[in-house]
């Protein structure tokens, strides 16, 4: 695998800031140790983890698609369905009625990187995406797990 450029990396690091914010919201003593108590509902705790990870299952799902566009064979239309599943995963799934929304989330991130480890084994990825996605994975899952007892 080829080294992550950095703009990439550092975008994709960016990008797990709403999660690691709602993870530490979602404990009371950080927002009594920082004072920030009188911030809304929406922009604390377990809210932004929800909104925030399924915005981006439905961005992945935007990435991948247009990864499978660029296949010129039968796996095309594998492809496209794999990339439209995380999406439908977090609509139908987002008000937890079947299961609980943070693990849905976590099983949807998950999917996305089974997606993304078929994709870059059919070399329709960037050499670095895996390693990329392992990292940025590995940090929503941990962020979406501290929600799981919400």
């Amino acid at each position: 695998m080829k080294k992550i450029p950095n703009s990439a990396l550092i975008l994709g690091l960016a990008g797990l800031i709403p999660f690691f914010w709602g993870a530490a919201t979602s404990l009371d003593f950080v927002l009594e140790n920082l004072k920030l108590t009188g911030l809304s509902e929406e922009y604390t705790g377990s809210s932004i983890n929800l909104i925030y990870g399924t915005i981006i299952l439905a961005f992945m799902s935007g990435v991948l698609w247009g990864f499978a566009a660029n296949v010129t064979d039968q796996k095309r239309p594998v492809g496209f369905i794999l990339s439209v599943l995380p999406a439908l995963w977090a609509f139908f799934t987002f008000n937890g009625i079947l299961i609980n929304p943070f693990m849905s989330l976590i099983i949807g991130f998950l999917g996305v990187f089974a997606v993304d480890i078929r994709f870059y084994y059919w070399q329709i990825t960037p050499e670095w995406w895996l390693s990329l996605r392992s990292i940025l994975t590995f940090f929503v899952i941990i962020f979406l797990s501290v929600n799981l007892g919400w």
